[in-house]
């Protein structure tokens, strides 16, 4: 399994319309070969980032997904600059040992 985490530092005054274009487009990934889950996660303190994670079977399952005209649509339109109060940070991993894992 490949998993990405989006952190996305939201400015104050963004938060609902950065939440509200997370739902009106859910679903849409579902839709995608390998696409494994999403979740959207809403900091607990304020100042940290909202983190987007997806799973992906694989790592070409995700790098397909960037290239598709999906995803494109997805980011055509993005919030203002001011909407983002530090640049974003993207993690990707290679899952090696998951507690779903069973053995023997």
């Amino acid at each position: 399994m490949f998993v990405v985490s989006n952190r996305v530092f939201v400015a104050a005054g963004y938060c609902e319309e950065f939440e509200r274009r997370f739902r009106a487009r859910l679903g849409q990934i579902d839709q995608q070969p390998g696409f494994v889950e999403m979740c959207v996660m809403q900091p607990a303190k304020e100042g940290a980032p909202y983190v987007v994670q997806t799973r992906w079977q694989d790592r070409a399952a995700f790098d397909n997904w960037v290239g598709s005209e999906d995803f494109r649509r997805a980011h055509a339109n993005p919030l203002p600059k001011e909407a983002f109060s530090q640049p974003g940070q993207l993690e990707m991993h290679e899952v090696i040992i998951s507690s779903d894992d069973q053995a023997g």
